[in-house]
């Protein structure tokens, strides 16, 4: 698939058939990628830290609407506050942009709440955070480490077609980067918007690629239109 196209779902697979048993024994495997699979189905319980209390959340709230479904490994660890609490610091930013917000761990909902009201650095919280005690939809998304129980740090941005557009999922270890991801957010509604094709480390202002007008002339000869030093500025 060329960079120059638009984005085209995939097979998707619903939470309801993540969870279905293999007819054959065979070794499972988590998914390598969501990107161009549609949000698959989910209900669960969530708690709402901004209103301070519990609530339900599904798939179909996000409908039409940018939106992020952050999941990490469990409440009451070490680098998992920080990254929430990151997300929240930017909160405000994302809503200008018109993107929702979803953390999600196996944790119960009552957990979440205690870590919430506990943990010094998320006081002031205003995100909500899915309860996926059954482990459903933390497979569905193919971020299950099963044998523990637990998600890896995935993260996923959908667009309002409920397509998924990036991904990033990394092992518990190490932390992400919420200003590197609000870089793709606003690089993928330029995109999105214009028709655009956006180079390595694109930010508001700088040089995009007009492959929706440009294409023919620019095949082989990118770099007549942008050098390495302005990608790298």
């Amino acid at each position: 698939m060329g960079c120059d196209t638009g984005v085209k779902q995939r097979p998707e697979q619903n939470a309801a058939q993540a969870a279905k048993p293999q007819q054959t024994p065979k070794e499972k495997k988590m998914s390598s990628s969501m990107v161009l699979k549609k949000m698959p189905e989910f209900t669960m319980d969530a708690y709402d830290a901004k209103s301070g209390h519990y609530t339900s959340v599904k798939s179909e709230d996000y409908a039409g609407k940018w939106t992020v479904v952050c999941f990490y490994p469990a409440d009451f660890t070490f680098v998992c506050p920080t990254e929430i609490a990151a997300m929240n610091a930017k909160y405000d930013e994302f809503q200008e942009l018109g993107v929702e917000i979803l953390a999600v761990s196996t944790d119960t909902k009552f957990s979440h709440k205690r870590f919430v009201e506990t943990e010094p650095i998320l006081k002031g919280l205003k995100l909500t955070i899915g309860a996926d005690t059954t482990r459903v939809v933390s497979e569905a998304f193919g971020v299950l480490i099963e044998e523990e129980g637990l998600a890896l740090r995935g993260r996923f941005l959908f667009n309002p077609d409920g397509v998924c557009v990036a991904q990033e999922v990394q092992a518990p270890m190490v932390g992400r980067n919420v200003n590197e991801f609000l870089r793709q957010v606003r690089a993928w509604q330029h995109a999105t918007k214009t028709g655009e094709v956006c180079p390595a480390g694109w930010v508001p202002g700088k040089k995009t690629l007009p492959v929706n007008t440009d294409v023919e002339k620019m095949t082989g000869r990118v770099g007549d239109y942008i050098t390495i030093e302005e990608i790298m500025s």
